[in-house]
């Protein structure tokens, strides 16, 4: 398909797998006062023991911000990168292949229609943190900020595009994955404090996540005052980063979603052998 009618097709399919993100996932209450209430658990338990060694009222917003931002890590780690292969086991993904769109078309609106889903549960949980802790918040760049939080988005739901089809490749080894690295991403990620204080090495190594740069520069937006020996890079060389990672993630899940088409096409399979 070409032209109109191709991009037609494309913005369609991007809308029709997004939907049930959007809107079905809304239809169960249960989950969304869990997916709420859950992470709001963790954020206290953190809160009380900086409270305990009586640390500077800025932590109680690190804290808070990243127990927000951890919702996305999750909500890519479970409903993005895992996604193909359980369509697979589903019996779904067979249907994905013939159908006469785009796969990244397909990717493109689970990973909108996980935003938006997300976007709401964290905006509770810093609502309800920032209110139930007096969390003090100062945005003293709106733009910059919006622009790092919009674009740490882009990247890492980007890395979810690109893991979906590896994890497709490792078949049931997928869900082994997601597992572990659910909580060593949540530490080298500086979730719950900041990520230079686990060196210099470290801090660039974890750089690779998408997250760990925009919790940094979105910190030191918000908390400038205590961000100022404690960040990692300025938030500006941050933003440069975390634009170059989406597009690079955006190019490799595009490659990888041709890779195991082409596989399908040529052996049959999607999947490593054995899987």
């Amino acid at each position: 398909m070409n032209g109109r009618s191709g991009w037609t097709t494309f913005w369609r399919t991007v809308c029709g797998r997004a939907y049930p993100r959007v809107i079905g996932a809304q239809r169960e209450k249960s989950w969304v006062f869990f997916e709420i209430f859950l992470p709001l658990l963790q954020v206290t338990a953190y809160v009380f023991i900086y409270r305990a060694i009586q640390a500077p009222p800025e932590f109680l917003g690190f804290v808070v911000l990243g127990g927000a931002m951890s919702a996305y890590w999750l909500n890519v780690l479970w409903s993005m990168a895992s996604q193909l292969y359980w369509e697979k086991e589903t019996g779904n993904l067979e249907l994905y292949i013939v159908a006469p769109t785009s796969r990244m078309a397909i990717l493109l609106g689970m990973a909108l229609g996980g935003m938006f889903q997300t976007t709401l549960r964290a905006a509770a949980i810093i609502t309800i943190g920032s209110l139930l802790f007096r969390v003090p918040m100062t945005a003293t760049n709106v733009p910059v900020l919006l622009g790092v939080f919009l674009t740490t988005l882009v990247a890492l739901y980007g890395l979810g595009m690109m893991l979906s089809s590896l994890f497709l490749f490792l078949g049931r080894e997928a869900s082994h994955f997601s597992e572990l690295l659910q909580e060593p991403v949540s530490l080298v990620s500086g979730f719950y404090f900041p990520v230079r204080a686990l060196g210099q090495v470290v801090a660039a190594a974890a750089s690779a996540l998408p997250i760990t740069l925009g919790l940094d520069a979105m910190r030191q937006l918000l908390f400038p005052s205590m961000m100022e020996n404690l960040r990692f890079l300025s938030a500006e060389v941050e933003l440069a980063i975390l634009a170059g990672s989406a597009a690079v993630f955006l190019f490799l899940a595009h490659r990888a979603l041709a890779f195991f088409e082409k596989l399908a096409r040529r052996e049959g399979r999607l999947t490593v052998r054995g899987q």
